[in-house]
């Protein structure tokens, strides 16, 4: 195109050169090409070869259709522009020169400056404006209604459009990458353009081509090449790619995800042609009962959703393709299998043994693979042992409760089941003390607890009158609370919480102190079973003794074979006797201590191997005080009972306190 412009611009300037041939007085005029863009100042140069003083008549001239119409005139070096077009543009610079202000596509013209030397000779010179504009950055849209690969003739791809640019623009295509041309029934190029108001131009070229199915992919874009002062420029639109519509030539069923499926897993069974659009799917299960194929409902666009697999959704599967357009068909299957482990058995199952006895439990499952038992107990998830056999010997009630077969499969990650079975140990009842003792006030009510454990089931009275709840902590032991006011009767003889069964009895006895006295609270419990009786005592050999069978603190039970009503009303000296007594013996010991040593200081108290007598207590037992105080509520008191030196207890006293007063 610029080399078509120019061969132009040449043959008119030998036609100028023919025309001013031959004429008296005319110098063969000079040719200028001056490019600029759009917007630009152009300066318009005269002949500078000739002196000042030889400007000082000159005109300027643009060519319009063949005409040359003045424009500015230079007399004696002041200029003046004509009327017209270019009236309110030209600006006169040195000498004859001109500028041109903001240049636009109209002003792509010849300018002639024409200068009379004297007499009638006269000087030319012919200046071509060439004006470019850059394009506005290439659009592209590719076809919304797709390309069949069917069409026998070529079908629109996609239009590019290039706007505000001058001259117009080159458009050349590109799929990946590779420039097209017309081919004859395969592509073919159409372009349209449009010349603004403004002289600028707007392009726009649409690409049709027939297709193959290998272009699916395939990337569209266009280029727009221009000039501007200096060299060449290119600008690309954005790739696109089309819509290619091609028959279906297979089908394939994938089954998601692919891993080793298990029961309650989502499963996903999508059928999927390499056809475009994609056919009408249907998705049939092989019926094993007929050996024929049953549709399966619920299929959206070829796919089953399977939300929670279940191993009945195990079977062979079939995806059948129509395309309706060729009425070709296309099938494939696959082989669903969802594991599974089900049906896990404990044998026995609701075992029930004697204390001290064994017990042998057998686990069994049904899996679709191979499948490992382990045993857990139910209480602390202790993996017990590895196996579908576990052996329990010489079994307490502490072996009752719930026990874990659990049966896996390795090859299938999370695919497990559990089956719990509870192992009931026959026994006595078991008395659990929750309080050691009670501090209460006169007319309060107050609720009594008493835990048993035991089977069977056992039976639970109380001594005293009051409301009563039962209830089941677990399957084995039994919570009995009572409701009950604080009377001088139950004072004295405490709340007596009987158990029973089949297998034994149990019992143990709650006693009540008022708030304000410090006698401890004195627990006991008698166990009493069919085969054997169990009796606990706790006496001590002294002069003068005080026995305390548990402190505040202490929890749990203690057996005696007295009637522990009987033993807890005597009247037990007090520990404020007990304290006092003391206090007095040791006052006793130290005046008689100062009286001994005041004699031996005086003489009167003979000493030496021969002569001396030991001071010291007779060495008869029965002459021994010794005080037992069984207590740690009672800092302060121990205190009162250290010897004289502050030793304090040795660790295995267990709160007793035992001072020898012989020294």
């Amino acid at each position: 195109m610029d080399l078509t412009r120019l061969l132009c611009a040449l043959l008119l300037t030998a036609c100028c050169c023919r025309r001013s041939a031959g004429v008296p007085g005319e110098v063969e005029p000079i040719t200028e090409i001056q490019e600029f863009q759009v917007g630009d100042n152009a300066r318009l140069n005269c002949d500078s070869s000739l002196p000042i003083v030889n400007l000082s008549h000159v005109d300027w001239f643009f060519t319009h259709k063949d005409q040359h119409i003045r424009m500015f005139q230079v007399r004696r070096g002041q200029g003046q522009p004509d009327p017209g077009e270019y009236e309110h543009r030209l600006t006169l610079l040195d000498g004859a020169n001109l500028s041109l202000a903001h240049v636009t596509p109209k002003d792509e013209r010849i300018f002639i400056c024409q200068v009379k030397t004297g007499g009638s000779r006269t000087q030319k010179k012919y200046t071509q404006l060439r004006i470019y504009k850059a394009p506005k950055e290439p659009t592209i849209q590719a076809s919304t209604s797709g390309i069949s690969v069917t069409s026998q003739v070529p079908q629109e791809v996609a239009t590019c459009n290039g706007e505000d640019g001058y001259p117009i623009p080159q458009v050349t295509w590109y799929k990946n990458r590779r420039p097209l041309k017309e081919e004859n029934n395969r592509i073919r190029i159409t372009e349209l353009r449009t010349k603004e108001s403004s002289g600028l131009y707007t392009v726009k070229s649409t690409l049709w081509a027939q297709l193959d199915k290998e272009d699916k992919e395939a990337l569209f874009y266009c280029e727009l090449s221009y000039r501007l002062p200096g060299g060449d420029h290119m600008k690309e639109s954005k790739e696109v790619n089309v819509t290619v519509y091609y028959p279906m030539e297979k089908v394939w069923l994938e089954v998601m995800p692919s891993r080793l499926l298990k029961e309650g897993d989502r499963v996903e069974l999508k059928c999927l042609s390499d056809g475009n659009p994609p056919p009408h799917f249907t998705i049939r299960k092989q019926d094993l009962t007929s050996v024929s194929w049953v549709d399966v409902e619920n299929v959206s666009d070829g796919v089953l959703i399977l939300e929670r697999a279940q191993r009945h959704h195990s079977g062979l599967y079939e995806c059948l393709g129509l395309d309706f357009e060729t009425g070709a068909e296309a099938t494939d299957q696959q082989q669903l299998l969802v594991n599974y482990v089900s049906n896990v058995q404990v044998r026995p199952k609701a075992p029930v043994i004697l204390e001290g006895s064994s017990l042998k439990l057998n686990c069994s499952a049904e899996s679709s693979q191979p499948v490992v038992f382990h045993w857990k107990r139910e209480k602390t998830e202790e993996v017990l042992k590895n196996g579908s056999v576990l052996h329990l010997t010489n079994v307490t009630r502490e072996a009752g409760g719930g026990y874990f077969c659990v049966a896996s499969v390795p090859k299938v990650p999370g695919l497990k089941q559990a089956q719990l079975v509870n192992v009931t140990i026959n026994g006595s009842p078991w008395v659990m003390a929750k309080e050691a003792h009670i501090w209460v006030r006169e007319n309060e009510v107050v609720n009594l607890t008493c835990e048993v454990s035991g089977q069977p089931r056992p039976t639970i009275s109380w001594s005293v009158n009051g409301t009563v709840h039962e209830h089941d902590k677990d399957f084995q032991t039994v919570l009995s609370t009572l409701k009950v006011r604080v009377i001088p009767e139950l004072l004295e003889k405490g709340a007596v919480c009987q158990a029973s069964n089949s297998l034994g009895s149990n019992k143990t006895t709650i006693f009540l102190e008022l708030a304000n006295l410090t006698t401890p609270t004195i627990t006991t419990a008698e166990n009493t079973t069919s085969s054997q009786s169990t009796t606990t005592t706790t006496t001590t050999t002294t002069t003068t003794t005080t026995t305390t069978t548990s402190s505040p603190s202490a929890k749990g039970n203690s057996t005696s074979t007295g009637d522990p009503v009987k033993k807890a009303g005597t009247k037990q000296e007090s520990k404020g006797v007990v304290i006092v007594a003391v206090i007095v013996c040791i006052l006793l010991l130290a005046v008689l201590g100062a009286v001994l040593y005041f004699l031996y200081k005086k003489g009167k108290m003979p000493c030496g191997r021969s002569g001396k007598q030991e001071i010291t207590l007779p060495l008869a037992r029965k002459n021994e005080i010794v005080v037992e105080v069984k207590s740690d509520k009672l800092p302060e008191e121990m205190g009162l009972l250290q010897g004289s030196n502050g030793d304090k207890r040795a660790p295995r006293d267990q709160g007793e306190k035992y001072i020898d007063l012989r020294h």
